[in-house]
């Protein structure tokens, strides 16, 4: 068999083409080019499954979190059309890691050997051609049947994939059925196709419409037969009508109309011949109805139906937990602050340490606040503490306190230190990664014991307290380089919560509005220049800087108008000219796209292109992070698993 694969692969690419070859083939030519120059395979390996471990398994699921209850549903869904058939069915992550699985448990060993399982790892620099890992390589639906595959290895199986996208137009995951053999030709797996593309549709849809639950979202379709449960197309817009979301069919029919510009950020207006005044409209019209009909901009005829927003309740419920107030205060809608969110509510009442990791500017000393303010602590004080700020000669006494007289310069009373001043309540120790040695290790004790020893005492003082640390860097990186204990950093990650920067939210206008109306007087009014200026900017500085972005402009205005020229002089706003070209909004995309994947290539290279740390460093999620390398075209020279 060995032989014979290196033979029919060889025989097929000698040719750059093959007589009757069609569409489907071309993408296995493609994938096979790529697994020998590309991805340096020899199809003779026989390579054994790869099966990840459950704590690097946990890895790929958690990102995933909101999204795998929705998408189970869809498994058991298309298991129940193939089950007796012979066929497991896998959800795997972007990266290709199976992060769900549905097979039949006789079956369970012999799945396990073929890698038709939980954790297997399919990515094509791996497996070579297979249906998840072209799929994921191609953005395609495609079926790789027996000798398809390039791994001699995985020539008995036949497997059929389709991807499923987010909300933005990356790839979220990807559905597949593969059985361990099929006596019949590769024509035989057309209707597994067919579902396969049918199912991963309605796990994008419904996980979609719960995720904009609180937009406006549009249905779409050029027909009005299935608008109300299966819309060809989905849109969700924000309160002021600009573009949120959107599902992958509306990128693809949408976005080449718009002269290289993302759909998402775009005005209701610039892509339909409509208003937003017009969507009250569209919630009353029926199909039948002229009022039920959108001219996109590229002059496409569609029938629509609009969904208002869902109220969202002062406590939200998530997973059966209520949102307490302050936190729920922190979210305009962005699903990856709501995931924090909802996972800090179930730890309020807890005494688990909490570690904030994210940039600079992404309201971590906000979120601890908030924490502090939802717990049973909420009467005792909030005690912050920046590491990086208090001078080291001076930094155990300001924490721990001292007696009189202890050292040169005490004061004569003695000093409470910043931890007892917290007994009681919480202490919030800001960029805790820049923390002496020493003292790392005297709070460690602390921690420990619940007890602090000032400086010159002989007897610990007892204290209540919780603690809440936050960094923008890699303490990981710190422990590996000597320079933070590994027993703190186990003793403070009693949870991690990574908060998300400012520019991949998708409640910007909200968190706009709120800080503007959160001033003396009466919240000013922005000119639509000037809210198109502002939400263009990518706020490197984050909330920080548009925090005084927001002050500047109030101050500056004149009549409660905040005019395009009222703002601060931003980069990026500067680039957006009034009234704003097709031509220089995607300019101005392209130059923005050029700087940050320029910073990302450059955290990539400085962590030897670990993926992981190059996430904490940039306060990113893992699967963000290889989003953006997939939009940059930014490949890492080690081809191994996926980190």
């Amino acid at each position: 068999m060995l032989a014979s694969q290196r033979d029919h692969i060889d025989d097929v690419l000698r040719t750059a083409a093959v007589p009757g070859q069609t569409a489907r083939d071309t993408l296995i030519h493609r994938s096979w080019l790529r697994c020998l120059h590309e991805h340096r395979l020899d199809p003779t390996r026989m390579q054994e499954a790869v099966i990840l471990p459950r704590e690097r398994l946990r890895e790929h699921q958690d990102p995933l979190e909101d999204f795998l209850p929705i998408a189970r549903h869809g498994l058991e869904s298309l298991y129940q059309q193939v089950a007796g058939m012979g066929y497991a069915v896998l959800l795997t992550d972007a990266q290709g890691v199976t992060v769900d699985f549905i097979g039949d448990l006789q079956l369970d060993q012999s799945l396990r050997r073929a890698g038709l399982h939980l954790g297997a790892a399919w990515s094509e620099p791996l497996a070579g051609t297979c249906a998840v890992g072209t799929c994921i390589s191609t953005g395609e639906a495609l079926t790789v049947h027996q000798d398809d595959h390039f791994d001699a290895m995985h020539i008995p199986l036949t497997c059929t994939s389709a991807p499923i996208y987010g909300a933005q137009g990356q790839l979220q995951a990807v559905l597949d059925i593969s059985a361990l053999s099929s006596p019949a030709a590769k024509e035989s797996q057309h209707l597994a196709l067919q579902m396969v593309r049918t199912y991963a549709h309605h796990v994008e849809s419904a996980s979609f419409l719960q995720r904009f639950r609180h937009h406006w979202v549009l249905r779409l379709s050029a027909a009005p037969q299935f608008l109300d449960v299966n819309p060809d197309y989905l849109l969700a817009l924000d309160a002021t009508g600009r573009i949120v979301g959107h599902n992958r069919r509306a990128q693809q029919l949408l976005e080449p109309g718009l002269a290289g510009l993302p759909l998402v950020g775009q005005d209701f207006g610039r892509v339909f011949e409509a208003s937003t005044q017009d969507l009250e409209r569209f919630v009353r019209a029926r199909p039948s109805d002229q009022g039920g009909i959108l001219v996109a901009a590229s002059s496409r005829l569609l029938f629509v139906q609009a969904a208002p927003p869902a109220p969202r309740p002062a406590a939200r419920a998530h997973t059966g937990t209520a949102i307490p107030a302050p936190l729920a205060a922190l979210s305009g809608g962005d699903a990856q602050l709501d995931q924090r969110i909802a996972q800090a509510a179930r730890l309020v009442h807890t005494p688990v340490s909490l570690l904030l990791t994210g940039e600079t500017g992404t309201g971590k000393e906000y979120f601890a606040k908030a924490v502090h303010a939802s717990s049973q602590r909420s009467k005792r004080p909030f005690v912050a503490v920046n590491c990086a700020a208090i001078p080291e000669a001076l930094a155990e006494s300001e924490l721990f306190g001292h007696l009189p007289g202890s050292f040169s310069g005490a004061l004569a009373k003695g000093k409470r230190g910043l931890v007892q001043e917290a007994d009681g309540g919480t202490l919030f120790l800001d960029e805790i990664g820049d923390m002496p040695l020493a003292l790392q290790a005297r709070l460690l004790r602390v921690l420990a014991e619940r007890e602090v020893l000032p400086v010159g005492a002989t007897r610990p003082v007892p204290v209540d307290i919780r603690v809440i640390a936050a960094t923008h860097g890699d303490l990981q990186a710190l422990v590996r380089a000597g320079r933070f204990r590994e027993d703190l950093y186990y003793r403070i990650n009693g949870a991690q919560l990574a908060l998300p920067p400012l520019r991949t939210r998708s409640d910007l206008a909200w968190m706009l509005d709120r800080m503007l109306a959160q001033g003396d007087g009466m919240a000013p009014v922005l000119t639509p220049e000037a809210r198109r200026a502002l939400l263009a900017h990518s706020w490197p500085g984050n909330l920080r800087e548009l925090r005084n972005a927001v002050e500047f402009a109030r101050s500056v205005c004149q009549g409660g108008v905040v005019r395009r020229a009222d703002l601060p002089d931003l980069p990026d706003c500067a680039a957006v000219p009034v009234p704003a070209t097709a031509a220089a909004l995607g300019a101005q995309h392209a130059d923005h796209a050029h700087g940050d994947a320029a910073r990302l290539r450059e955290v990539l290279r400085a962590t030897g292109w670990n993926v992981a740390a190059s996430a904490r460093l940039l306060g990113l999620s893992r699967m963000t992070l290889y989003r953006r390398m997939a939009r940059w075209n930014i490949v890492s020279p080690n081809h191994s698993l996926p980190h």
